[in-house]
């Protein structure tokens, strides 16, 4: 038997636990989809408080990043105590996957892994979830609009046809993460110029490279040369590095993913996922770039030129 990675006493925030419930649900085991299933319940009380703040004010005079910070890892936790009381949200995944592959093995096919099947399906399950309560948030605040007609009232026409082009690669991302897609869709932003300086390769092609990620000794991949800068004891120099190159920005986005997940010293930037400065912060800090203001672009990119 696997024992089974019980999160309702862990960090809402816990990456290695998480890691853990993936594990456990390869072993189809109804535990594991019942683990699952709390786990999006939280997720969805998480959305739901965020939301909540969003639609406040937060430039109090006892307001700041580290408080945000700290408000973000506590409505985490409460989500988390909140799910493991129950809200009836994660019995009803239970029910309809359960029957779902009831009805498979009735028919004599074989039933799908709780990986490939039911976490997929609870993952829809929770999406359209999300994009009731987002647009019941922008109502709440008085707006009447939705996400898709703010982008269209207030971005740029190249931020927004770049938001549009990428949306649904960030957020699929954004499901294996954690990381909101506008987190990272500021980021492809900030590497590529809204996608105007994105890496090319030699025959001309795009690189689909829209994270500045460089090709590593261990990268078993396509790789291309440019030019770029970096920042040594302050300076700007500029090098020739050798980079990843993808088939598709799809690619681009799930090699972003599993770098952040994978790499330990992301393990504070998941952390902070839930505060655009202190992700941005965090970046910058790991590592992930050498520009001293890379954190503060970013920050500026997520919060005055995106939405959602």
């Amino acid at each position: 038997m696997i024992s089974q990675t019980d999160l309702s006493n862990t960090a809402a925030y816990d990456v290695k636990g998480m890691d853990g419930l993936r594990q456990s649900a390869k072993a189809k085991d109804p535990a594991a989809l019942k683990e699952a299933a709390t786990q999006f319940e939280a997720m969805f009380i998480n959305m739901m408080m965020k939301s909540m703040r969003d639609a406040t004010p937060q430039d109090g005079i006892m307001d700041s990043q580290q408080s945000k910070m700290y408000t973000s890892m506590l409505d985490q936790q409460t989500s988390q105590n909140l799910a493991k009381r129950g809200t009836g949200l994660a019995d009803v995944l239970i029910r309809q996957l359960s029957s779902s592959n009831q009805a498979l093995a009735a028919d004599g096919a074989e039933a799908p892994s709780p990986r490939s099947s039911s976490m997929t399906q609870a993952l829809a399950a929770f999406r359209q979830q999300q994009g009731a309560l987002t647009d019941g948030a922008s109502s709440a605040s008085g707006s009447g609009k939705t996400l898709s007609d703010k982008a269209n009232a207030t971005q740029a026409p190249h931020v927004r046809a770049f938001q549009e082009k990428l949306g649904v690669h960030a957020e699929e991302a954004s499901r294996t993460t954690g990381i909101p897609a506008k987190f990272m869709l500021g980021q492809a932003a900030l590497e590529t110029g809204w996608g105007k300086r994105e890496i090319i390769s030699r025959d001309g092609s795009s690189s689909h490279n829209l994270f500045g990620i460089k090709a590593s000794n261990d990268w078993k991949g396509k790789v291309t040369e440019a030019v770029t800068t970096e920042y040594v004891n302050g300076k700007a120099q500029r090098k020739v590095e050798k980079f990843r190159a993808y088939d598709s920005y799809a690619d681009s986005f799930k090699d972003y993913a599993q770098l952040i997940t994978n790499n330990k010293r992301y393990e504070k930037v998941l952390a902070s996922a839930g505060d655009a400065s202190t992700f941005a912060q965090g970046l910058q800090k790991a590592g992930y770039a050498t520009d001293p203001n890379y954190a503060a672009k970013l920050t500026k990119i997520i919060k005055h030129s995106l939405v959602g």
